[in-house]
């Protein structure tokens, strides 16, 4: 007699490939950790469970890490369900802002001492 992969608590096991449809990439502008997604729609077709679940998580806008938190999922795996729901138009991204956009530490501390000054 074989053992079960898990307990009765833990329910069914799916292998994140057959999440993704075995695709281990996303195609098209990367989601970083601190990208900001929000659901911008309703699905106009039955999605798989995951889908469902990461559009819930995103209701209010939250970073691509939080989502992977909230929804168990893996990063990697996210990635992927992220760009298909991207592509569907049910999710908006906004990147952190670049490095170049950011002012330099010492110029925020001559700032806040010029401020001090006054």
């Amino acid at each position: 007699m074989t053992e079960p992969l898990a307990g009765e608590d833990t329910g069914p096991i799916v292998r994140p490939y057959t999440m993704t449809g075995g695709r281990t990439s996303a195609g098209g502008a990367r989601f970083d950790l601190v990208s900001v997604v929000t659901a911008v729609g309703e699905p106009g077709r039955v999605l798989p469970p995951e889908h469902l679940a990461i559009l819930d998580a995103c209701r209010a806008p939250a970073s691509v890490a939080d989502v992977a938190s909230s929804t168990g999922l893996a990063v990697g795996v996210l990635r992927v369900l992220l760009a298909d729901l991207r592509d569907a138009g049910l999710i908006s991204l906004r990147r952190p802002a670049p490095p170049a956009g950011v002012p330099h530490e010492s110029l925020l501390r001559d700032v806040l001492a010029g401020l001090r000054a006054l």
